[in-house]
């Protein structure tokens, strides 16, 4: 493939929930001759030498619009154009591309069906998602391709067994997150200290922090994308209480650093196959009896799990294997 146009929101190494988008636009860069890049905002970000990045950003809505469709007008002709999670961007390129008989991708992963949603499936020409189950309308041009993992950013670490278990939440302090269940089924649990980090990106985050917040316990802020693997490494254990049907990235990143999960999605069931790391969710009392088994569990248990997570990522869930799959999905 020559030239790969792709839509996204930010290219920003900092950005504690976009962050991750640029090892995807690096390994798509291995991929294909060149990758234009359209993105609202724009910062300082080490790319390959084939990346163009430019940018739609104004201060008003119809104006960013304009200036999104004067770039995509630019920027074509393409092999292929992927958007990035936001539908509308579907919405936008597809009287531009479509009549070019150029594919238009549509990267998706989460539990809510818009109707901005609704209309860009029928306009894509293919979804490429983590599952089927990560894609919330029942549609026949899903593809799935794993989650896009750069399982080089994280390494293993050699976790000594301490007389707590040292619980993490790392998320966006969103009701979607389920973190209340999570409070309240660690306080059931003895030798279980919870450390929690996210950000709150928007009013509904904000005023769901506050209401966290007034439970007496103390809430972390993001924690830049840098200090992560630092964070994984002094933990002995994440926990995850996501809505179904939006795999969490989070999950698949810690797995990457050999760090055990439980969580209550059900999308995690190859990921997790052959081990009890499954609660019910917004159950306290089944994600209790999880924490006392996992607690009850030696070092070398524990490390078992951690390197088979981290195998299964490698093997399914890597920005390579992402890469990959969009590819195959535009040819």
């Amino acid at each position: 493939m020559r030239r790969l146009i792709f839509l996204t929101q930010a290219v920003d190494p900092a950005h504690p929930a976009l962050a991750a988008t640029i090892p995807k636009i690096r390994a798509l860069a291995a991929r294909v001759d060149e990758v234009v890049v359209l993105a609202q905002s724009a910062d300082d970000a080490e790319l390959p030498e084939n990346v163009d990045v430019r940018t739609f950003g104004a201060s008003t809505r119809p104006g960013r619009l304009l200036q999104f469709e004067r770039e995509l007008v630019r920027a074509l002709p393409g092999d292929a154009v992927v958007a990035h999670m936001i539908p509308v961007y579907v919405l936008l390129a597809a009287p531009l591309v479509r009549p070019r008989r150029i594919p238009l991708l549509l990267w998706y992963t989460h539990w809510k069906a818009s109707a901005q949603l609704r209309a860009a499936e029928r306009l894509a020409t293919a979804i490429v998602s983590v599952d089927r189950r990560s894609f919330p309308l029942d549609s026949a041009k899903v593809r799935p391709i794993g989650h896009g993992i750069d399982v080089s950013e994280f390494a293993c670490t050699d976790r000594s067994e301490h007389d707590r278990v040292r619980a993490l939440v790392l998320g966006r302090y969103s009701p979607a997150k389920g973190i209340e269940t999570i409070l309240h089924a660690a306080r059931e649990v003895d030798g279980v200290e919870l450390e929690l980090h996210g950000a709150a990106l928007n009013a509904l985050e904000r005023r769901h922090r506050d209401e966290l917040a007034r439970l007496g316990v103390p809430l972390g802020d993001a924690v830049p994308r840098v200090e992560v693997p630092a964070l994984f490494a002094r933990s002995d254990l994440l926990v995850n209480n996501m809505e179904a049907g939006a795999p969490d990235k989070v999950v698949y990143e810690a797995a990457a650093a050999c760090l055990p999960v439980l969580a209550s999605n059900p999308v995690f069931d190859d990921l997790f196959a052959g081990y009890p790391l499954f609660f019910e969710r917004d159950s306290a009392d089944s994600l209790a009896q999880r924490l006392r088994w996992f607690a009850a569990l030696g070092t070398s248990e524990r490390a078992e799990i951690g390197r088979t997570l981290r195998e299964r990522v490698a093997k399914s869930h890597s920005v390579d294997t992402w890469a990959d799959g969009v590819l195959a999905a535009a040819a």
